[in-house]
């Protein structure tokens, strides 16, 4: 099974346990008519919808590439999470807006003790399904699980809070809590929700991903090979769960075309025995010049015209520059 048909199974998971949850959030608000449990409930309803949009944009995603889409429908997941984070953003703005007018307007609640059942199971079950989607969203490079997951967990957050709140109004009568509660969390949703828009416009606008570069260049300099003499102009874009790669590779000059093509699927099998095998490459190889020498621990080099100075460790800075690496 492909990664976008494994995240889109998950997303089918989660849009289905929304609905579930957001049923038995209103019924919990219905029966306490706690202004608390109602900006859950309505934080749910985000969930639902956001679910189903999330589940559509994985379709698309998992789509095959075409003549008018050549890289593939990948760039779907990021409008996906930035409507998601939109929603996320604004049902926090509507929460602390809905707390203040109960502040303002207080009115007696009930049963408060099945209320807060009700709500605990919702929390247990949206943290395990968040933590679940998370997982996969990273394993699979899958902004638009990514999303979900957090969005899962930000909801059972909020969702602890709101029945710390009602516990505490169990004991001690202050109605005031209810409000005071929701109010805090949805200031946890909102920044929640922040993170998502500015994550989801990186990847529309192909921002460099600094965590990934650095993940990447760990590996390759532990398993660099001795024919690798230098490596530079890399670039790494995100379709969705694919990764698209671009880097120039310097090899020895005197390298046949099949020994420098064996060097660069050694560089492939590689990125793809720890990133998972949804990554293009596009790699143009150079040959190395003279100056090259000083960087090279080549051991039985025919051709050598310097001795090793110094092996140059690479780093996110110097594999991503255009510039080829010397001794200096």
């Amino acid at each position: 099974m492909s990664n976008a048909q494994a995240n889109l199974r998950v997303q089918k998971l989660v849009a289905s346990v929304s609905v579930i949850l957001f049923i038995i959030k209103i019924v919990a608000w219905y029966m306490t008519k706690s202004v608390a449990i109602l900006t859950d409930a309505l934080e749910s309803t985000v969930n639902v919808v956001a679910g189903f949009i999330s589940l559509y944009s994985l379709y698309v995603a998992s789509k095959p590439r075409d003549e008018d889409h050549p890289y593939g429908h990948g760039k779907a997941e990021f409008v996906s999470a930035a409507f998601e984070g939109s929603m996320i953003f604004i049902a926090g703005l509507i929460i602390i807006y809905e707390a203040i007018n109960n502040l303002r307007h207080p009115h007696e609640l009930q049963k408060l003790d099945y209320g807060i059942y009700l709500v605990s199971f919702t929390a247990i079950i949206n943290f395990m399904v968040g933590w679940y989607c998370l997982r996969k969203g990273k394993a699979n490079h899958s902004l638009a699980l990514v999303a979900s997951g957090k969005h899962l967990q930000s909801d059972t957050y909020s969702t602890i809070g709101i029945i710390a709140g009602l516990i505490l109004m169990v004991f001690t009568r202050w109605t005031w809590l209810d409000s005071a509660v929701a109010i805090l969390f949805a200031l946890l949703i909102v920044y929640t929700g922040y993170r998502i828009i500015r994550s989801s416009l990186a990847g529309i606008m192909d921002e460099a991903d600094k965590e990934l570069l650095r993940k990447m260049v760990h590996v390759l300099n532990g398993k660099r090979r001795e024919n690798w003499v230098d490596l530079h102009n890399v670039r790494i874009i995100k379709y969705g769960s694919i990764l698209h790669m671009d880097c120039h590779l310097t090899v020895p000059w005197f390298l046949n075309v099949h020994e420098a093509h064996f060097e660069i699927d050694e560089l492939s099998k590689i990125v793809r025995n720890e990133f998972g095998e949804s990554v293009e490459f596009f790699v143009h190889s150079d040959g190395c010049l003279d100056f090259s020498c000083r960087i090279c621990s080549k051991s039985v080099c025919p051709e050598r015209k310097h001795d090793l100075a110094k092996r140059v460790e690479w780093s996110v800075e110097n594999i991503s520059s255009d510039r080829k690496h010397g001794s200096e």
